[in-house]
């Protein structure tokens, strides 16, 4: 389980050259690339995050290239977990593969409900997302076993299949 403030983002389509642009992929320091995440929509992302764990995002978040940085970014920002309606699959295992981050996908209406600040609880042993801010509850796509095992044993090298 897992409970956080939200920061929002509107938009569909979100990129991997908009969570971390090109110019920085050459920074190795994680903490200073985190200063950099979302820069291209929102160049206050990092202080927004302040306080707060979760990002809720629109449909397809993570497009674009395969960049390990882009979950390191949001990770190192305080990202816990990112709510959205669809990732694009490379992204989607990045966050995974590495433990950076749990990408948790919602309903249209989840997302629509959601605003920023809102507190909000996921519960994926149960499937659920609760808005704590506004008494609700909503249905996540199922997270399987293996997922979780990897997020929880701290990435995919560190995984052992029973």
């Amino acid at each position: 389980m897992m409970k956080g403030k939200a920061v929002k983002y509107e938009q569909d389509n979100i990129d991997t050259d908009v969570i971390i642009p090109g110019t920085y992929l050459k920074i190795h320091d994680h903490d200073e690339l985190a200063r950099h995440a979302m820069e291209g929509i929102d160049p206050e992302f990092h202080k927004r995050m302040e306080g707060r764990s979760i990002l809720v995002a629109g449909k397809n978040f993570g497009c674009g290239s395969s960049r390990e940085h882009a979950p390191i970014a949001l990770s190192k920002s305080g990202v816990a977990a990112v709510l959205a309606p669809s990732f694009a699959r490379i992204f989607y295992r990045n966050c995974v593969d590495g433990a950076y981050l749990l990408p948790v996908e919602i309903g249209h209406d989840a997302f629509k409900e959601i605003t920023d600040g809102d507190e909000l609880e996921v519960d994926m042993a149960q499937s659920r997302v609760r808005n704590i801010t506004r008494g609700t509850e909503y249905e996540i796509a199922p997270i399987p076993d293996i997922i979780t095992g990897i997020i929880k044993a701290g990435g995919l090298f560190r995984y052992k299949a029973e």
